[in-house]
């Protein structure tokens, strides 16, 4: 029996098998994050933190086309900074656009996918489900 895929980050969730992303959001002061904090990091509220499933749509904010990186890695791709509609911030590959500077302007809109992390398995042999963002249509 194959195994089940895992989140490639601890803050993916897998839902009967549908993936999204959780964010935190600090209910002081609106800020938001996907990473768990203890306070929140912009003004230090404690016991402020909200959990919710976070919008799919953003626009990109800054990239950098990756031309070199590791053996068993294929470049270019485009390693991108996506401000989600609900304004999350996260980082993940750009995919299914060319990795050119005039494919790629900035405020582009974009849409949250989820896929294979490339391939990878963990030790046991699960895969991986990654997010990356594309252009939205």
């Amino acid at each position: 029996t194959p195994l089940a895929p895992r989140p490639a980050q601890p803050y993916i969730r897998l839902d009967d098998g549908q993936p999204w992303v959780e964010g935190r959001r600090c209910t002081a002061c609106d800020a938001r994050t996907a990473a768990v904090h203890l306070a929140c990091p912009a003004c230090g509220a404690r016991d402020s933190i909200e959990t919710y499933r976070a919008p799919t749509t953003g626009k990109l904010h800054a990239y950098s086309i990756v031309r070199r990186s590791y053996p068993g890695v294929p470049v270019p791709f485009v390693s991108a900074i996506i401000d989600l509609d609900d304004g999350l911030t996260l980082k993940g590959n750009l995919i299914n656009v060319a990795a050119e500077p005039e494919a790629l302007p900035v405020g582009m809109p974009v849409r949250m996918v989820f896929g294979d992390a490339m391939g990878r398995t963990d030790k046991d042999g699960a895969s991986y489900v990654a997010f990356f963002f594309e252009p939205a249509a």
